[in-house]
């Protein structure tokens, strides 16, 4: 297993920016003056941990031009409020858009992060009346706010399930009629619960996905079974304080298994 340690080099993303985005993308940045195809998503399109992330992969396997737009934990908010990601994926042969999870984004009950979708920054009066004994203070992160609203009360948490669906169908409706160029939804997921909140793309039930398949090419799932196993996480780079990170992220394997996954939808449209 490959694990950088503690004042190792660590593994170079080479992050970088396109046009006046804020957003800080995989690197190295790559041109966009010829035809290429556009990945987008979160942080297994960036390619956490790995050397080569899928869409290197796939570069190489069809021998076209990749552009990774993938930012770590962000979500739909991220990409429909920034023009330059729109601009970028409307100029695009193709788009290929990793599905996010519910909960990282802004709605009824809490406001995110514009930019890193995963933060926690504060709850709205209706929230806080449904779960007067929760301090909000406490949180950070979405997932863990989330989380302990599911403990407290299953039932109230319903309540909060539902708003966080309908805001998901409603913005992600928004993002893909934004994009001019044809999309495909890669749907990743472990099967696995990653906590009370179920399995990734959190809150996402194959319903919601089915009612977006009049906005997109197609609808490309990967199983990725194996994360967090010894065989995945070989030839995965981190440092001992990021194993438990490293263990809820996609490796080598599960990146080869998006690639065959992906290859023939694609090669179709090349």
């Amino acid at each position: 297993m490959s694990i950088e340690r503690t004042g190792a080099a660590a593994l170079d993303y080479l992050p970088c920016r396109y046009g006046n985005s804020r957003l800080l993308f995989r690197g190295p940045r790559r041109s966009l003056d010829r035809p290429y195809v556009l990945f987008l998503g979160g942080s297994a399109t960036y390619g956490k941990f790995v050397r080569q992330p899928f869409p290197n992969l796939v570069e190489h396997a069809l021998g076209q031009d990749c552009v990774n737009l993938g930012c770590l934990n962000a979500g739909i908010d991220a990409f429909l409020h920034d023009p330059d990601v729109l601009n970028i994926a409307n100029g695009a042969m193709l788009t290929v858009f990793e599905l996010p999870g519910a909960q990282n984004l802004s709605n009824r009950f809490y406001r995110v992060h514009s930019r890193r979708n995963d933060r926690f920054l504060s709850a709205s009066p209706l929230l806080q009346a449904i779960y007067r004994e929760v301090d909000f203070t406490e949180f950070s992160f979405n997932k863990h706010m989330l989380g302990r609203l599911q403990t407290v009360s299953p039932d109230r948490f319903e309540t909060v399930r539902e708003e966080l669906r309908q805001a998901w169908l409603g913005r992600m409706r928004l993002l893909l009629s934004a994009i001019r160029s044809n999309v495909v939804l890669l749907w990743l997921t472990s099967g696995r619960p990653s906590g009370p909140l179920g399995p990734d793309p959190l809150l996402v039930c194959p319903d919601m996905v089915a009612s977006l398949r009049d906005l997109v090419l197609d609808v490309v799932k990967a199983d990725l079974t194996d994360i967090g196993s010894p065989a995945e996480m070989e030839g995965m780079v981190f440092g001992q304080m990021e194993a438990p990170a490293a263990t809820q992220m996609p490796g080598p394997l599960s990146h080869d298994r998006i690639l065959a996954a992906l290859t023939d939808v694609l090669r179709a449209q090349m």
